[in-house]
């Protein structure tokens, strides 16, 4: 079993798309997930959930997910704002390193980043790298139109409970200050990341789609279905990388296919010379003797 956790009903909707025989997962907390297997791959199973916006929100639903589910992997797939030029909307960052950026301490004027960050599993890392090979990943990849291949990159991202949408505010001068090697933001990898990385070292990564580039212009992105074009090309590699993983044995119904047929065994009690027959269960090899 693996879990992908998303934020937006975009988002969500992308992963669904891959999924097949779903059905609900409902939590005792209340949160329902959807649980299925990657189509034309019955034996990748999936539980997805929708944990909405932000990061204390992201960190909850992980750790509950990681409780219920107790995964293989995690993957958090989703849109994120570009802060390189080169990045084309619908592209694909794999999160190397996830910054929380909002940690710090505030003196006079002005402000000293304490960051928190950390890094994709080495396992997830290496295995989604291979699907750069031919992009292999492509074949996921749905209605994509003649000639416009969407590129994946692995880079560090940063995080925080903020929308940017300016190259030249306070705090986007920050980001290219002290975060100088983040490639996009997002709002929710940090909190996906932390309750991961507390819950006993599951293998986790953040898959993030571009959908705007964080230059003032987001609206507009967003009616062009920037987000859609992005979450679907995310959805896409996130999908690809876990039917690259090792198929779950425990597939529900596979054991009763496995399963020899067990015989039908008929008895048949014969007495003879007064004896009696009263119960006999199984199979009988030899003869039997009449006690005097």
């Amino acid at each position: 079993m693996n879990v992908i956790m998303t934020a937006l009903d975009v988002e969500h909707a992308a992963v669904l798309e891959h999924l097949d025989d779903l059905r609900p997962h409902r939590h005792p907390s209340g949160t329902v997930f959807d649980v299925g297997v990657v189509k034309g791959h019955p034996k990748h199973r999936v539980a997805l959930a929708l944990t909405g916006a932000g990061t204390t929100a992201a960190a909850t639903l992980t750790e509950r997910a990681n409780s219920e589910f107790t995964p293989t992997a995690m993957v958090f797939v989703g849109v994120a704002g570009g802060l390189r030029d080169w990045l084309a909307i619908g592209d694909v960052v794999v999160a190397t390193k996830i910054y929380s950026y909002q940690g710090g301490r505030s003196e006079r004027d002005e402000f000293l980043v304490r960051p928190s960050a950390w890094s994709i599993s080495h396992r997830l890392d290496q295995e989604a790298r291979r699907l750069l090979r031919g992009n292999a990943w492509h074949s996921f990849v749905l209605q994509r139109a003649e000639g416009d291949a969407p590129v994946a990159c692995f880079e560090p991202i940063a995080v925080g409970d903020v929308v940017l949408d300016s190259r030249a505010s306070e705090l986007a001068r920050r980001l290219h200050t002290s975060y100088n090697d983040a490639v996009a933001v997002d709002m929710e990898g940090s909190g996906f990341a932390h309750a991961a990385h507390l819950g006993n070292q599951v293998h986790a990564v953040a898959v993030r789609g571009i959908s705007d580039h964080a230059d003032g212009r987001k609206a507009k992105a967003d009616r062009a279905n920037g987000q859609r074009l992005a979450a679907r090309n995310a959805a896409a590699f996130a999908i690809a990388l876990i039917t690259a993983l090792e198929p779950d044995e425990d597939v529900p119904g596979s054991e009763e296919q496995e399963s020899p047929a067990v015989p039908v065994i008929h008895n048949t009690n014969t007495a003879r010379d007064h004896a009696h027959v009263g119960q006999q269960i199984g199979v009988n090899f030899g003869s039997s003797k009449r006690i005097r």
